[in-house]
């Protein structure tokens, strides 16, 4: 069986077919909820803004116009929300300061230092590295999202890297020193255990 191109799937939808949509729905359904979650504190919100993304399509669906790539168009959907989102909750809540973030079971410590090193980027250094990184988007697929020129992205999200590493390399080095310190500490120890 041959894989049906997302685009395929779209205009199938657009004529009625409800297992393409579902198609659809089963590729992207994680990937949007991942992309929300990454970006808000409340889980529940992410899957919602995740299923309006869906809604969205639905609504949508006799407009649509195969000039971009469907994942293109989800994101861009994704990104609206998002921003809806962001402006509802910027007059009730203020976002969380980083290091507030409550720790997920599953996060190691390390991802959790990458985290809050995100946090420290301005929100257009995070949005272009985080599209890039965690959602996979190619450079003109950002371009096209972001209507930003392609060497602008590269650029940018060159920016972004260097200011991420910038946020990482001191959490690096206090782990390398007192790696080290440890090491020095046993090395100490170990002459005092053979003498006994």
């Amino acid at each position: 069986m041959t894989m049906i191109s997302d685009e395929a799937l779209m205009l199938e939808f657009q004529r009625g077919s409800r297992d393409a949509f579902e198609e659809l729905f089963a590729r992207y359904r994680e990937p949007l909820f991942g992309f929300f979650r990454r970006r808000l504190e409340n889980r529940e919100r992410a899957e919602d803004l995740a299923q309006e993304t869906f809604l969205a399509v639905i609504r949508a669906a006799t407009r649509y116009e195969p000039r971009a790539l469907v994942r293109t168009y989800l994101y861009g959907i994704a990104l609206k929300l998002l921003a809806a989102e962001r402006r509802k909750l910027s007059g009730k809540e203020q976002a969380a300061e980083p290091g507030d973030e409550p720790a997920r079971e599953d996060a190691s410590e390390t991802a959790l230092w990458v985290r809050q090193a995100l946090e420290k980027l301005d929100a257009a250094e995070r949005e272009i590295l985080m599209l890039r990184e965690y959602e996979q988007l190619n450079y003109a697929e950002i371009a096209e999202l972001l209507r930003l020129p392609v060497n602008t992205v590269r650029s940018r999200l060159f920016r972004s890297r260097m200011a991420l590493k910038g946020h990482l390399e001191p959490k690096r080095r206090l782990r390398s020193a007192a790696a080290g310190s440890a090491a020095v500490e046993n090395a100490i120890a170990r002459p005092a255990e053979d003498e006994a």
